[in-house]
């Protein structure tokens, strides 16, 4: 088992790396892959002028819905990263289809390698992909690496509602770590609640229907498609009921 394959496998929310060959199918029907564009769009727009001469890097940028969707807003230049091979050749035909394949570079790598190579950017995004960077304060740490100075980090994750809760901060608790990795707390967009329980319900619809084809044609695979879905359920009802889904604008110090 890889480290490659670990993060990958932990960035989609799968419990075992035996997985890895089916999760393009299981997520074939879901664009947006946790973080929403539209969130990111209203932190940047409320707080900060993205032009043309923005450079943004988008680290597990998923099928690139964030990112073209920014480019396709800001116009500005976004590169975006990623470890699914299938994800990236989606994003590209996507940035293709918005007309923004001149604004959006997309390519396959191991994020944990991506942020020693690159830097200088304005702005970087991370969404929604857990602790595949460390815990929160790790994360930040890395995340600086890749920023100017007064560069800005956008950040979709979630507040816990009661401590200590799984891998999730309470909000007090973030602002600690914001603090104390050299960033200044700048915004922060709250899911919509209706908004957000809608996409999860169709983001389980969606897999159970995967699911039960999967198991179809590789049935001896079975239990190992359904602990999937119960692990997907079972994080969207965390999600729901335990943790406030929050997307944060930090400025780097």
């Amino acid at each position: 088992m890889s480290r490659v394959d670990e993060a990958l496998a932990k960035s989609l929310s799968a419990e075992t790396t035996e997985l890895i060959p089916y999760l393009s199918y299981l997520l074939q029907d879901l664009w947006e892959l946790g973080s929403t564009p539209e969130d990111m769009i209203y932190l940047l727009s409320r707080n900060i002028q993205v032009s043309e001469a923005t450079r943004i890097l988008d680290l597990a940028c998923g099928k690139g819905a964030v990112s073209i969707k920014l480019a396709k807003t800001f116009g500005c230049k976004i590169k975006g990263i990623d470890i699914m091979p299938e994800f990236i050749e989606y994003a590209r035909n996507k940035s293709i289809e918005f007309g923004v394949d001149s604004l959006c570079e997309f390519m396959v790598e191991d994020i944990n390698q991506s942020i020693e190579t690159e830097h200088g950017y304005d702005i970087v995004i991370l969404g929604a992909v857990g602790h595949v960077l460390g815990n929160q304060e790790e994360t930040l740490t890395k995340l600086s690496k890749v920023i100017k100075s007064d560069g800005y980090v956008l950040l979709d994750d979630g507040y816990a509602m009661s401590i200590p809760f799984s891998n999730y901060l309470t909000k007090k608790q973030w602002i600690e770590t914001i603090n104390k990795t050299g960033y200044q707390f700048i915004d922060e967009r709250l899911v919509n609640e209706l908004d957000f329980s809608e996409m999860l319900e169709f983001q389980i619809i969606s897999i159970t229907k995967r699911v039960n084809e999967l198991k179809i044609v590789y049935p001896s695979y079975a239990e190992l498609f359904d602990q999937y879905l119960e692990s997907q359920m079972a994080e969207c009802d965390e999600l729901e009921n335990d943790v406030e889904g929050v997307t944060l604008l930090l400025r780097k110090l």
